[in-house]
């Protein structure tokens, strides 16, 4: 990100990363599965052709707690009987004055789409059967204002097993602190075009991330949901994951005419250059499509209402960039799917054991890693986006790898881009997979000279001739080692010179000679 906001720091007045809107989900993990029910069901002699009534039972519980809620608050529950309604209008409407103060706002109901359990019989066997299947079930919403988080809403299905969620937004949760320090701040929407003090925001922000969300998570549900613990005659305690997540970097700049004649730019850019590779890179992932197993890579291009959006996709996990506001550049991560990510972490119910890269828990646990990759992903995207139409000229870029330098006690030759040697040793360098950890001499002897030679002597003089590539690159300050390691990385003067070069190769002679005209 530094690279970028170097760049265009005159137009710059501040960044702010944090959560945006974040999706948790509340699971009774002992019922939450076919094998868990079944089991519950034995220990508790409810045979399965009193599951029905049984069931029945416990949802009148809940939809009885939900009214008394309603009413202790003077308020009734309004059913919403269409997908197409907007239910936080409708919530802010039909609260009023409600809306903004603390506590509950509004409670709606819908009849939407669940996944639940079913018993039915099997006919080959000739029996009854418990089934968990998806299906549609009452579900209530309710709206209210947190006193730290802000404006929010709680969604809790009335049918077995009970699951929730609980939808809350980090830049409403910013606003709410900001406010009540009396820090000067702009807001559109959920976006923040002005802040006063951008330093104190962001460290508000990173506030964020020390939060006991299953201590919180409990307690709000303890409100609106007070059945929890008396629905089955025993103790029930959720297990709270994040369901879906959105991380994002807003660069908010001085005024929206210099965001209105960068963008297209960075537009083009993004979905001219940004290929598989880049995709790959930006959202955490080596290798190239290929190497993947069932990676489902897309990109592509939408006008909103709230601007022009480019989004990336891999899988089920997504990186984007859109103008908000006129005058914010907002780079956002969007991970539904943790387990495509790493986090360096002992097996789950063994914390005191050995600890490995494992994949990323949807769990509130690793919730704080996931901020880190997603992170780590805006700066990537930002980075990248930083090389978007340099002004100088192709021939300031490059003049200096044209020319033969002094390094290291030795003179290196000139770099030729137009040579096809010096072009696929560039091209090499500059593969996506490599931006993360870096690259190897095996790794550029494999890409350039294909498979390592049986004979050893042949070998070594493979190995010879990338290590003379490589100290040529380092001589031209196109890449650098990292210490205590094998590996090279692209510095900033190499990635920017390296793109301008390969763009310059790839442009057609008529679209070169239109810019010469």
């Amino acid at each position: 990100m530094s690279s970028f906001v170097l760049r265009f720091e005159d137009k710059i007045h501040g960044v702010l990363s944090g959560w945006d809107r974040v999706r948790f989900r509340g699971t009774l993990r002992r019922i939450a599965n076919l094998r868990g029910m079944g089991s519950f069901l034995w220990e508790r002699s409810i045979l399965l052709k009193d599951f029905k009534p049984w069931a029945i039972g416990l949802t009148e519980q809940v939809r009885q707690a939900t009214e008394a809620i309603a009413e202790e608050n003077d308020m009734k529950v309004r059913h919403v009987m269409s997908s197409s309604i907007r239910k936080e209008e409708l919530a802010r409407e039909l609260a009023g004055e409600r809306w903004g103060r603390p506590g509950l706002s509004c409670i709606l109901s819908a009849t939407e789409l669940c996944r639940t359990f079913t018993v039915g019989p099997n006919r080959a066997l000739k029996k009854l059967e418990l089934r968990h299947h998806d299906s549609k079930c009452l579900h209530y919403y309710f709206y209210l204002f947190h006193p730290h988080w802000g404006p929010m809403h709680v969604r809790l299905q009335t049918w077995l097993p009970f699951s929730v969620h609980v939808c809350l937004n980090g830049r409403d949760w910013l606003a709410t602190e900001m406010a009540r320090l009396g820090m000067p701040f702009t807001q559109r929407d959920n976006t923040f075009t002005f802040v006063k003090d951008v330093a104190r925001a962001q460290r508000l922000l990173d506030n964020q991330l020390a939060t006991n969300w299953d201590w919180h998570l409990d307690r709000l549900l303890t409100q609106v949901h007070p059945m929890r613990q008396r629905l089955f005659g025993c103790p029930m305690h959720y297990y709270w994951s994040a369901d879906e997540t959105e991380w994002a970097t807003d660069v908010m700049f001085r005024s929206a005419d210099d965001l209105a004649a960068l963008y297209p730019r960075l537009v083009r850019h993004g979905i001219g250059n940004f290929g598989g590779d880049d995709v790959l890179r930006f959202l955490g992932r080596r290798g190239n499509v290929n190497q993947q197993t069932a990676a489902r890579l897309q990109s592509d291009l939408k006008t909103r209402h709230e601007g022009v959006r480019l989004k990336h996709a891999l899988n089920r996990n997504s990186i984007k960039m859109y103008d908000k506001q006129e005058s914010v550049l907002r780079v956002e991560t969007t991970v539904n799917d943790p387990r495509d990510m790493k986090v360096y972490r002992s097996v789950e119910g063994d914390p005191s054991g050995p600890k490995d890269w494992k994949p990323l828990r949807k769990g509130v646990a690793d919730l704080h890693r996931r901020a880190e990759v997603s992170q780590a992903a805006n700066d990537r995207y930002l980075s990248a986006l930083a090389t978007v139409d340099d002004a100088a000229t192709l021939k300031d870029t490059t003049a200096s790898v044209c020319r033969p330098v002094q390094w290291d006690g030795g003179r290196s030759r000139a770099l030729n881009p137009l040579a096809e040697d010096d072009a696929a040793l560039l091209t090499a360098v500059n593969r996506g997979e490599f931006a993360i950890n870096g690259f190897r001499n095996r790794d550029l002897a494999a890409l350039l000279d294909g498979e390592r030679p049986a004979d050893p002597a042949q070998a070594k003089k493979q190995a010879a001739k990338v290590t003379r590539q490589l100290r040529l690159l380092r001589a031209h300050k196109l890449i650098s080692k990292v210490p205590k390691t094998h590996r090279y990385v692209l510095t900033e003067t190499g990635r920017s010179t390296i793109n301008a070069i390969l763009a310059a190769r790839q442009a057609s002679a008529r679209r070169l000679t239109e810019l010469a005209a």
